[in-house]
């Protein structure tokens, strides 16, 4: 004679089954749901969209680019010299200045400028770039990123907590302005 309501050993394997799967379930949904929720309620860090001083317009003669560096708003104490942040400042003609990300737009190695041929080049994969900026030939597909800038005061200041890529705001003007549709 069997009881109906007893528990049987295919019940209880099962119950405990479905509770370990439960428990995997959650251990991998806990990190997928922070990841798609974390625009959310990620908080920025004091500083991301601050201007940052270059130094004094004096530094930057006119017809002239001129390596500068800042430190990032953004950063650790423990980030000690890669806080350091190197752009090139480009003053064309003593009102209208270029401040151009150090990173090619292929790869991101640094570019170096070369004043006797008024090119930006990057050593990694042969990426050549006018004085303006703007693609001349190899792999990049489009000119050097560019920081907003202003000047206050003597003072050279540019947008610094924002990295220049193709979905910045500033890479969409420069790309319309030369009549590119910018990558998204």
């Amino acid at each position: 004679m069997t009881q109906s309501n007893a528990p049987t050993r295919r019940g209880m394997l099962f119950k405990l089954g479905l509770l370990f799967n439960a428990a995997a379930g959650m251990v991998l949904a806990v990190p997928i749901v922070r990841y798609l929720l974390s625009p959310l309620i990620r908080e920025r860090k004091p500083g991301y969209e601050s201007w940052v001083s270059l130094g004094p317009l004096e530094q930057f003669p006119q017809g002239q680019t001129r390596l500068a560096s800042f430190r990032n708003p953004t950063t650790n104490v423990t980030d000690g010299e890669t806080a350091k942040v190197p752009c090139w400042v480009r003053n064309v003609d003593g009102q209208k200045l270029q401040v151009f990300a150090i990173n090619c737009a292929h790869l991101g190695c640094p570019v170096r400028w070369f004043p006797q041929s008024g090119l930006f080049m990057c050593p990694c994969h042969g990426g050549v770039y006018y004085a303006d900026g703007s693609r001349a030939s190899g792999p990049p597909e489009r000119g050097l990123f560019q920081y907003r800038y202003k000047v206050e005061q003597g003072n050279l200041l540019i947008l610094a907590g924002e990295m220049p890529t193709t979905g910045s705001p500033t890479a969409r003007l420069i790309n319309m302005a030369v009549r590119r549709p910018p990558c998204v």
